[in-house]
């Protein structure tokens, strides 16, 4: 992704052992640890996509080190340390951002163009899901291993609770299933998180590992229309496989996959495709110019904070069992 945005340049890569590294990107120094990174005075910039549970330590060093910081999902581990990491973004004077990609997969960018636009007026109900069927476990998973920043919630969590707080913002209340679906698992596996707003206005973020026959992406119910996504951008596994060549589009969606706006004219229902727009690159597009002081970072800092407390309070409420108030948290 950095290589493929204008004005970046991929000068370094941390790999602590072994030679792929060098093989896939030819042209970046190779080394073998943080320490050896940040010894490079050119590096401006540290793109952290670690196991969670270095975000945070990585992050603060690369911070301190006088340098500006883009952070893998999930920002941190808990609420406490994204508060730390924030604080000391500030008192620095450090860019920090966290990879919240999701956001701008292109059939997410439709759906908030549709909203901002009031197509759908006043939205009554906001579902994501997020399904996946692999009912055993997969080989070298460290995700699937007990300890921080393990599981299903840290994983895709993150991205679903991001969509729910860039459309509608906080909530007042959130109540949380987070459990272990599949027999013989340690970590959780599946959630449904259900955020409360003002007049009954209610998102609905759902992911299980055992759906065979994954539900619909997106579901908008609004007050004037509602708006269907059945299925993935297909971006992300096509970026598996090949990144497109330069000036190629990033645009990969079929027309027949595109999502659909369903309203009543005169007294008939009306359906009308919504083509999907924007890619990934945009998120480091942004980062480079803020960078260069050209514009404001999409992704806060703040933004993630939110995400954090979010998901924090959805395993507590899980744990006990009842819904919970939002926390405020103050920086």
């Amino acid at each position: 992704m950095i290589q493929a945005v204008e004005g970046l340049r991929l000068a370094a890569i941390v790999q602590r052992s072994g030679e792929e590294a060098k093989q896939l990107y030819p042209d970046a120094q190779i080394v073998r640890s943080l320490e050896e990174l940040l010894d490079i005075g050119t590096i401006q910039l540290v793109a952290i996509a670690t196991p969670n549970q270095t975000h945070f330590p990585f992050a603060m060093r690369c911070l301190e080190a006088g340098r500006d910081v883009v952070v893998d999902k999930p920002f941190t581990n808990t609420v406490a340390e994204a508060v730390e990491l924030v604080q000391t973004a500030k008192r620095l004077g450090r860019v920090l951002t966290v990879y919240h990609d999701r956001q701008f997969d292109a059939d997410f960018q439709a759906l908030r163009k549709l909203v901002a636009a009031g197509d759908l007026g006043r939205i009554i109900k906001f579902e994501a899901h997020y399904d996946r069927f692999r009912p055993k476990l997969k080989p070298g998973a460290w995700r699937e291993v007990p300890g921080p920043g393990s599981g299903i919630l840290a994983d895709l969590g993150p991205h679903m609770v991001d969509y729910a707080l860039t459309l509608l913002g906080v909530p007042e209340r959130i109540t949380a299933s987070v459990r272990i679906e599949r027999p013989g698992f340690v970590t959780d596996d599946a959630f449904d998180i259900w955020l409360h707003y003002p007049e009954s206005q209610m998102a609905v973020l759902s992911a299980s590992m055992m759906s065979a026959w994954p539900r619909s992406r997106f579901v908008v119910l609004g007050s004037k229309a509602s708006y269907l996504k059945k299925r993935f951008d297909p971006l992300e596994s096509e970026l598996r496989i090949r990144v497109p060549a330069p000036g190629e589009s990033w645009m990969l969606e079929k027309p027949e996959n595109f999502g659909e706006v369903i309203s009543e004219v005169d007294g008939k229902l009306d359906r009308r495709k919504v083509p999907s727009f924007g890619d990934w690159r945009e998120f480091y597009a942004n980062v480079r110019d803020c960078l260069l002081g050209k514009a404001r970072l999409l992704v806060t800092p703040e933004q993630a904070l939110d995400v954090m407390i979010a998901l924090e309070l959805a395993r507590e409420s899980s744990a006990a069992g009842r819904t919970l108030d939002w926390r405020n948290v103050e920086l």
